[in-house]
């Protein structure tokens, strides 16, 4: 990571094709660029949500950590065969998501995406988390990857949840409770 881009545009890209950070060459729409893809439109978003956050907001701090661990995440999958998102990630973000769970009412009904602005961005955020999820199973099925990151999606996905009800729930709003066959 010793250099910085001067130029932005390469033209190398031209041909349909994108460089991985072993200096290999792969098809743009490869299964490793959508997974690189998919999360980095998840960290885009999750600078969104951020926007909707005070300075002081207990949510702020550990979001943007994930933001940095995110990157990280896109950066192994650029170089086959690297590990970044560690088992100790995973357990960070379960205590995480416990922590912000642990004040929240149990569910007795599915919850639509809303309630209010900063979560319904959280929700696109765990939609967004879930689909990257996807791609880095199907990319599993035809290279090997670091199971510890199919893991932090997975519990990511589900610290995003908890993150919309909190979000959701805040300044009075409430949650959208599905109503069946409407």
């Amino acid at each position: 990571m010793g250099y910085r881009l001067s130029k932005i545009y390469t033209r190398t890209g031209d041909d349909g094709s994108t460089g991985l950070a072993d200096g290999k060459r792969i098809a743009k729409n490869a299964q490793r660029v959508e997974a690189m893809g998919s999360i980095d439109e998840l960290n885009c978003q999750l600078g969104v949500l951020l926007q909707y956050l005070e300075p002081d907001d207990a949510l702020l701090a550990p979001l943007q950590r994930i933001q940095h661990q995110l990157f990280d995440l896109g950066g192994e999958l650029a170089i086959p065969g690297s590990q970044a998102i560690t088992a100790e990630q995973v357990s960070w973000l379960e205590e995480v998501l416990d922590e912000w769970n642990s004040d929240l009412p149990p569910l007795k009904n599915f919850i639509l995406p809303g309630g209010n602005l900063a979560g319904a961005h959280c929700h696109l955020a765990r939609g967004i988390c879930r689909r990257a999820e996807r791609v880095l199973v199907a990319l599993s099925h035809e290279d090997s990857i670091n199971s510890e990151a199919r893991h932090y999606l997975n519990r990511l996905s589900d610290l995003l949840f908890v993150a919309a009800r909190v979000l959701s729930r805040r300044n009075g709003s409430e949650e959208v409770l599905w109503q069946p066959h409407q």
